[in-house]
């Protein structure tokens, strides 16, 4: 469940096309470090997201609550850019400024694919969440295995890229992101609802 919600937020199917259009240049083992340094950079972005961040709302003096209204903003907004087919926009991936900004910079699986096109604020606000919701050895040893399931994943996918272009097309991929955007939806509204709940106490 916390595996699927993940992949739902990261949705590593809309960064394909991403990934395509920047390596189309490179050779295919140019390709293979490229998607490994980029679940890398994933898994690692994950870690410090979940062990770390409720340090920053402690910093800022932010509550759980508003973190989870939000964080399910984001994920809902998230959501309907996959609806309407700007994901990318909404993940800030103008190809303009994309390939102005691959002209000083030769290594792009730390930005744009990692950051914001896989572990983007929604995935963030949820990883945080969930530090400050689930207590415990076992649960944490999930959520960790979750996020490691996550990453090889999002390695798995991008690997396929060439091919699943090729297979699905550019309708299928989008046909398949509006699905995820409900989804995505979803997970938003019941954040804010957990949320609301928990403020005025509604349980």
């Amino acid at each position: 469940m916390i595996v699927m919600a993940l992949l739902s937020v990261m949705n590593p199917l809309g960064t394909v096309p991403v990934f395509v259009s920047l390596t189309l240049d490179h050779t295919h083992q140019e390709r293979k470090k490229i998607v490994f340094r980029t679940a890398l950079n994933v898994l690692i972005i994950l870690l410090i997201s979940f062990f770390f961040g409720k340090y920053i709302l402690i910093f800022f003096g932010i509550s759980l609550n508003s973190l989870k209204i939000a964080g399910g903003l984001i994920i809902a907004l998230s959501g309907f850019s996959l609806l309407s087919g700007e994901f990318n926009k909404h993940k800030g991936m103008k190809k303009e400024k994309v390939k102005e900004d691959l002209k000083t910079r030769t290594d792009i699986s730390l930005t744009p694919l990692a950051i914001p096109m896989v572990a983007g604020p929604g995935t963030i606000s949820l990883l945080i969440t969930y530090n400050q919701e689930y207590e415990g050895l076992t649960n944490i040893t999930i959520i960790l295995g979750a996020i490691v399931v996550a990453s090889f994943c999002i390695y798995l996918v991008l690997k396929s890229s060439f091919y699943i272009v090729k297979t699905l097309g550019a309708s299928g991929i989008n046909a398949l992101s509006r699905i995820i955007g409900f989804i995505v939806i979803a997970i938003g509204v019941e954040f804010i609802i957990s949320a609301v709940v928990s403020i005025f106490n509604l349980d």
